[in-house]
């Protein structure tokens, strides 16, 4: 089983995840011309894709959706919301109504050799969720825009052998920035976006001794550095593994794990879950 981030950002996401047998893609949020160039470096092409998997309507979450849909017409996998949104999106041209498959957050969905659970996350999008993907024992989870996380994200999410976590902005420069203060709110809301040290407060939940690759991802390209994603992220960690942080003292260290933060515009490292 495989992993990799094609794009990741506030202006793009497109990730993979695979088997020998299997091929998917989360989100086509950049050009088709730009995902069949980031498949082709994988050494795969659109005709190998046996699904897509959508999170949510956003733009930098479908945009390629309908050029790739009338071109190569690949199972759509989503919510009954999200599909809804996605329909009364005019600028997505047509997309034939028989590639929709409706899934529904907590109930899995089995595409080939590969098992798809959608789990509810907090954001200001129609029916978002995020997907954990697993081939046999191996699991990975794909978690980006969220607000905020509970009880239920940290349960859904334990023991996965690899994590794409949002890792959105960093507070001060989203707060000194040039966006308005509404904008600035809805990040900061409970239905925005995952600050870096919230995502690493998260990620401590996550913790075990058998994860074997975190990668950070949906940089704000106004409102994050991938080196302060990746810093802030590593902090939280390392207070939880020396028992600064109350009950979250996991044992496990940054350097237990790799760690890397997600390319925005091109391929990042492939990620083999052994």
């Amino acid at each position: 089983m495989r992993i990799c981030s094609i794009a990741s950002g506030s202006s793009g996401n497109c990730i993979y995840v695979g088997s020998d047998a299997t091929h998917l893609l989360v989100d086509v949020g950049i050009s088709g011309k730009r995902t069949e160039a980031g498949l082709k470096e994988l050494g795969l092409t659109m005709r190998d894709i046996d699904g897509i998997l959508i999170t949510h309507e956003h733009a930098d979450h479908i945009a390629g959706l309908g050029v790739l849909e009338r071109k190569y017409e690949v199972p759509v996998y989503a919510t009954r919301g999200t599909i809804e949104a996605i329909k009364g999106n005019k600028s997505l041209g047509k997309i034939p109504e028989e590639l929709f498959c409706p899934v529904c957050a907590d109930e899995k969905v089995i595409i080939k050799d590969l098992t798809c659970n959608p789990m509810r996350i907090s954001h200001d999008a129609a029916e978002p969720v995020a997907y954990r993907i697993s081939h046999g024992r191996k699991k990975v989870g794909i978690v980006t825009d969220l607000g905020t996380y509970n009880d239920y994200t940290v349960e859904s999410l334990k023991g996965m052998d690899a994590l794409l976590l949002e890792a959105n902005h960093d507070v001060n420069m989203l707060q000194v920035g040039p966006y308005p203060y509404y904008l600035k709110q809805r990040i900061l809301g409970d239905r925005g976006h995952l600050s870096n040290e919230r995502a690493g407060q998260l990620l401590c939940d996550l913790l075990h001794d058998k994860l074997q690759a975190v990668v950070l991802g949906h940089l704000s390209k106004e409102n994050n550095l991938p080196e302060l994603a990746y810093e802030a992220v590593r902090v939280e960690v390392t207070m939880a593994c020396m028992g600064e942080k109350e009950d979250r003292q996991s044992g496990i260290r940054p350097s237990d794990f790799p760690m890397y933060v997600a390319a925005r515009s091109e391929p990042s490292k492939v990620i083999h879950i052994a």
